[in-house]
């Protein structure tokens, strides 16, 4: 099949061709009852070590299959960073799959966890001894991610592992992020494998709470509200 010039033709599988070049799909998904058959779609480009770009409780993010060496090295490309500098976050299903990734947690810092999550919260924890063989350093600490949003848990349920994560960022201004899927889309479509559409996003990224001193420290305020939680 040939595209004319200025013409975009939509295949079957999803993809879009221009001028000759792929541009990565635009799968939507309901954000609140996931289609299991897109779910299935958005899991199997993971598992090809494909990066995706996901909804959550607060911003897009980027997102690869945890143990995707291709997928963690493209997410750092992506962000402009060197995989050793990169920070990456984790989201996991529930805190079961939480603990097989971060030392043991103290009763206080449980409960505290319990009380936000699922939410908008990241919570920064001592690394658990698989962490710096998955990212192929000497990782201490790892940011941890349950959005309260079903498309992420649909997609770890069908994939069977956590997802890596960063926030999608606008070029122009780094603390603005790119809340509209239709632009997400547009600016990077020919980069990534698939972004999910789950609604319009946030413009506030997670909470942060740096929990590796046994004490709760506030390092970010964001979407999530921290009365009631610290």
């Amino acid at each position: 099949m040939s595209v004319a010039p200025g013409k975009i033709a939509r295949f079957w599988v999803g993809w879009l061709v221009s001028f000759g070049e792929l541009i990565a799909m635009l799968i939507e998904i309901h954000p609140e009852t996931p289609e299991a058959r897109k779910v299935a779609q958005a899991a199997e480009l993971l598992q090809k070590d494909g990066v995706i770009i996901i909804p959550t409780d607060s911003v897009y993010s980027f997102a690869c299959a945890l143990g995707s060496t291709k997928g963690l090295d493209k997410m750092a490309r992506l962000r402009d960073l060197s995989p050793s500098e990169a920070n990456f976050s984790l989201i996991c299903k529930d805190l079961s799959q939480v603990s097989q990734y971060v030392a043991p947690l103290s009763q206080p810092i449980f409960k505290m966890m319990k009380r936000a999550l699922p939410g908008p919260f990241t919570f920064i924890l001592d690394a658990g001894v698989k962490v710096p063989r998955i990212f192929r350093k000497s990782k201490k600490e790892v940011g941890i991610r349950l959005p309260d949003h079903a498309l992420p848990a649909a997609i770890i349920d069908a994939l069977g592992v956590p997802l890596v994560v960063s926030s999608v960022l606008n070029d122009q201004e780094e603390t603005e992020y790119l809340t509209d899927p239709g632009l997400v889309h547009e600016r990077y479509g020919k980069q990534v494998e698939a972004v999910i559409s789950g609604g319009l996003g946030h413009t506030e990224a997670s909470s942060v709470i740096n929990c590796t001193s046994g004490e709760a420290v506030i390092v970010r305020e964001g979407r999530g509200v921290l009365d009631g939680v610290i």
